[in-house]
């Protein structure tokens, strides 16, 4: 084994030999256990009681080069105090193959590690729970007062400094226009195309997409609602469209609900932006076209390559959309139906969630410099320095010390752990699904399947995990006819890329 020796202490007053007894003993153990050592990090006059050590979080770095995989410490109290940092940073050290051991202190992997790690998923279900109690609760606050609770800020409204909505004098009078074009007859594709020619974008600066106008004439706020969860304040946002014109719209949108469709639908092609050629790695788009002696309708997906610049050399250009889209449906439903696919799948979503936001530990780190200013302001005012600039600077930390609490716990809430069980249950549930229901199948490919590769005797199928693979040769797609019958100078009817 290949090791480093991590040391620690703690204070100033402490003797310079005591950490460097540690390391001799240390390297002892080391070469009693034939292990040998690659390195040291060494951490003086820090506290284990936070994880903002230097040497410590190098450590933690440099384990994921594969260069150790042992740490050698010469208690384990120097490792970590904190019992939550202590199993944080094992855990994470065990899934890049690296094990802290004690020079000193005997210490199996018995029932003590097991009871210790159950103790610490019950604190942590009760922290996030408590977390999201203190969130809605700040929320609600908010909304009771009207205030903007983050997340998207309607098209036609701003948000001040006081968090209070405000019409934005540019893109308010865009709202009234759509409304009262909508509300005299115009279509929605209309109205979007024309703004789009008039170079108007939505909030985030991007041409007007087909949801755009919908969203925006079904939107009570236009008429000063304000609503979060089941709170629900007439007036309570300034207001951009009359009652009476909003009311108009409403019904004209009732109207067209309940009218039949006016045109005939597409058929869909499942596997678009999935389909790639083997051959020349261009893309396989979807078309349809008759045959130029039966009429018949044929769907079936075609090489890019094939056609445009007619580069591709594949035996397959063409390839039938129903009997392609079966093989990858069927391929996906054997894996569901295997439990240890299940378990696997399981495994890995578990694995993922463990990985923190790489915003946290600033935060972390910019909250305990927060609490060490006000420690220090505490201490200054105990000792009889108290000014008006004092009095101020705390509380400027009180306020900035709440903002962080407040910004931490929302960015835990945006990495919400889901237990095992449920993941099982909503692999399993997919087992259910009626394969015959385009809907169902569109989503059974898009959960699992990442891409599907088209040769000229297999299909490659890669699914949505690590070295998920499946390879099917065409000789064992019995009944299924890959081949597209229409002829190539069939007169097209529609592509969708």
């Amino acid at each position: 084994m290949n090791a480093v020796i991590y040391a620690r202490y703690s204070s100033d007053n402490q003797r310079e030999e005591s950490i460097e007894g540690q390391p001799r003993e240390c390297t002892t153990y080391c070469q009693k256990n034939d292990i040998v050592i690659v390195g040291s990090y060494i951490d003086r006059a820090l506290s284990a009681k936070t994880d903002n050590r230097p040497e410590f979080q190098r450590m933690i770095k440099d384990s994921a080069k594969g260069v150790f995989d042992t740490i050698v410490v010469w208690k384990l109290d120097r490792f970590a105090r904190n019992r939550y940092d202590s199993a944080h940073y094992k855990q994470l050290l065990r899934k890049r193959g690296v094990k802290v051991v004690s020079a000193t202190e005997n210490i199996s992997d018995g029932p003590e590690g097991i009871i210790l790690e159950s103790m610490l998923e019950g604190m942590a279900e009760y922290y996030s729970a408590e977390l999201a109690e203190k969130v809605v609760r700040g929320q609600t606050e908010n909304a009771l007062h009207c205030k903007y609770n983050g997340g998207h800020v309607a098209f036609g409204y701003k948000i001040d400094a006081n968090k209070d909505y405000q019409i934005d004098s540019i893109n308010a009078p865009i709202v009234l226009e759509i409304f009262t074009r909508y509300a005299a007859g115009e279509t929605m594709n209309q109205i979007r195309d024309d703004l789009n020619s008039r170079s108007f974008t939505n909030s985030k600066g991007a041409p007007l997409d087909a949801n755009f106008i919908p969203t925006l004439l079904h939107n009570r706020r236009y008429i000063g609602e304000y609503k979060y969860r089941d709170i629900i304040t007439p007036n309570g946002v300034p207001a951009i469209i009359p009652q009476e014109l909003f009311d108009r719209v409403q019904a004209r949108l009732e109207k067209n609900r309940k009218s039949p469709a006016r045109y005939k639908a597409i058929e869909p092609y499942l596997l678009v932006n999935k389909l790639i050629c083997g051959t020349c790695g261009g893309m396989m788009v979807g078309e349809s076209g008759r045959g130029s002696h039966n009429q018949t309708v044929y769907h079936y997906y075609r090489c890019t390559n094939s056609k445009k610049r007619k580069i591709c050399t594949s035996s397959r250009k063409t390839v039938r959309k129903q009997a392609i889209e079966d093989a990858v449906v069927h391929a996906v439903m054997a894996r569901i139906t295997d439990d240890s696919f299940v378990q696997y799948v399981a495994d890995r979503v578990m694995e993922a969630q463990q990985q923190e936001s790489s915003l946290l530990p600033t935060l972390r780190k910019q909250l305990a410099d927060t609490e060490r200013g006000i420690k220090n302001m505490l201490n200054a005012i105990e000792a009889g320095i108290i000014t008006e600039s004092t009095k101020q600077r705390l509380i400027d930390l009180e306020n900035a010390k709440k903002k962080i609490e407040m910004d931490i716990m929302q960015e835990e809430l945006q990495h919400p752990i889901i237990p095992r069980d449920e993941i099982v249950f909503w692999i399993c549930r997919f087992r259910k699904m009626d394969i015959t229901d385009m809907q169902q199948r569109q989503q059974l490919i898009d959960s699992f399947v990442n891409a599907v590769v088209i040769y000229d005797d297999r299909i490659l199928i890669t699914f949505n995990y690590k070295d998920g693979e499946k390879t099917i040769k065409f000789s064992e797609l019995s009944g299924s006819n890959l081949e597209c019958n229409a002829p190539s100078t069939q007169n097209p009817l529609n592509h969708v890329v």
